[in-house]
């Protein structure tokens, strides 16, 4: 799988703190690795989407994404209610 960011998601990234953007980088990485799957990302469709998923990068904070074949298309991070409200 490749990965491709939208310009929202990198905006989003970089108002981020460095912390957090770590934890973006960590969750990203364990997204290629293991897949779906693995059980810290907590990965789920957003309901009343057809193909925009979310995964949890921390407690408070969300990213959303879509697959377009075999790319992974980072849509938008952030702040877990403003990020799934425009994901």
């Amino acid at each position: 799988m490749n990965i491709a960011r939208t310009e929202r998601f990198k905006r989003a990234y970089r108002g981020l703190p460095s912390r957090e953007r770590e934890r973006v980088k960590r969750a990203i990485a364990l997204l290629m690795e293991h897949g779906f799957r693995y059980p810290s990302l907590h990965v789920k469709r957003i309901k009343g989407t057809a193909h925009i998923w979310e995964l949890r990068v921390g407690l408070a904070c969300r990213m959303t994404f879509q697959i377009d074949e075999d790319t992974i298309v980072l849509r938008n991070v952030g702040a877990h209610d403003a990020t799934l409200d425009r994901p």
